[in-house]
């Protein structure tokens, strides 16, 4: 997909890096984020549908889309994933951790199939006025991917207030760090799905992180969720 492949990944890998998230350039069209928005009320295109008031988890729905995907959700799938590898495994390089992720999405994928982990993770999520999604971390079995991005499908300040993107950092031996941003229409945020490597007086230190949805104040937020490991 151009519009993955043309992004600066250079400057995003060092923004990444030094915050655990970078947010991309638009990647999707005004007409793409609605297309896929408007795949939430289509039952037949999910697995499963999450009330998150049920399990705690905040307020509010999202859903897991089921195999085959549509056409573009596929394709930002495996645009995105050649792009985060290499900090994947320069990661697991710095905290002496196995790097078990092949050059290939589909060979990956197919490691979590073998490891009982069948069920396809990638996520509509819909925020309506007064819903939140607790702090929390995507890990669906021992495979783990550590990166995942997520995609503002609508437009902040007109269709919704309030519901920015919220990480927080556990620190080494320090207080934790928050950061807050507001998903522009048809932009990514590449964001740490478990832990990050950080500098420490003895090298590198994994920081835990996790991540959640600030309170949506008026209208309605949708976002699509592309985790790049598969559920148990």
């Amino acid at each position: 997909m151009r519009s993955v492949s043309t992004a600066d990944w250079s400057a995003l890998t060092d923004e990444v890096n030094t915050y655990g998230c970078a947010l991309t350039p638009r990647i999707l069209t005004a007409d793409q984020c609605q297309s896929i928005a408007a795949l939430y009320d289509d039952a037949a295109q999910f697995r499963s549908t999450i009330d998150m008031e049920r399990y705690r988890f905040g307020a509010g729905q999202y859903r897991y889309f089921r195999s085959p995907f549509p056409k573009l959700v596929a394709r930002l799938r495996e645009a995105f994933y050649p792009h985060l590898l290499p900090i994947a495994r320069d990661w697991a390089a710095k905290l002496g951790q196995p790097a078990p992720w092949p050059d290939e999405l589909a060979e990956w994928i197919d490691m979590c199939h073998r490891a009982g982990q069948t069920k396809p993770t990638p996520i509509l999520l819909r925020y309506q006025k007064g819903d939140w999604n607790a702090l929390h971390r995507d890990l669906y079995g021992d495979l783990v991917f550590p990166l995942q991005v997520v995609i503002g499908l609508n437009v902040p300040g007109e269709d919704h207030t309030g519901g920015e993107f919220m990480l927080v950092e556990q620190r080494p031996r320090a207080q934790s760090r928050g950061m807050a941003t507001l998903l522009p229409q048809g932009h990514g945020l590449v964001f740490t799905t478990r832990d990050r490597p950080v500098r420490s007086v003895r090298g590198w230190s994994a920081s835990p992180v996790r991540h959640g949805v600030s309170v949506v104040r008026s209208g309605i937020r949708h976002t699509l969720g592309l985790v790049f490991h598969d559920a148990s």
